[in-house]
């Protein structure tokens, strides 16, 4: 297993707690681009349907189109090296508490789709996202009494 301090960072990491939106983006990015390199082939219609995708939900809509292109080839190219494991995770982890499972799970299904040839590494991949969403932490309930109960932590 890959020492996660001798991976290659991400370029795009986003560090600023502010950033929260972003960090959602680019998860869904990764998402697809996980699938979309699952076969080997990143399939231009496999890019545009994760850009379609957050642009129908307006998930992102503070991001640029060629953000999240550039976004999505940067990620593409990144999930090529060896620790592609290792930076699904960390791109995951900082948005694991917001309710994005489902939408990562449609994504990712309908991007193995755009191609119309699902590959059987891109239901591997599917799997592995459904695997993480599964172990990385649930969405916290936000409402007024889950507000005191961080209050008083």
């Amino acid at each position: 297993m890959s020492d996660v301090n001798t991976s290659t960072p991400i370029e795009i990491e986003i560090t600023e707690p502010s950033s929260l939106n972003e960090q959602a983006a680019v998860a869904l990015v990764i998402a697809g681009a996980l699938v979309a390199v699952a076969d080997r082939r990143v399939s231009p219609v496999e890019r545009d349907e994760v850009i379609r995708f957050i642009r129908d939900r307006e998930l992102a809509p503070h991001i640029s189109d060629e953000r999240l292109f550039a976004l999505f080839d940067e990620l593409a190219e990144r999930l090529e090296e060896p620790d592609f494991a290792n930076v699904v995770i960390d791109t995951l982890r900082p948005v694991s508490d917001l309710p994005l499972s489902s939408h990562l799970m449609e994504l990712s299904e309908r991007v193995a789709a755009a191609d119309e040839d699902v590959h059987p590494h891109e239901v591997q991949a599917i799997k592995l996202l459904r695997l993480l969403t599964l172990v990385l932490p649930r969405a916290k309930d936000v409402g007024p009494g889950a507000l005191r109960a961080a209050a008083k932590e």
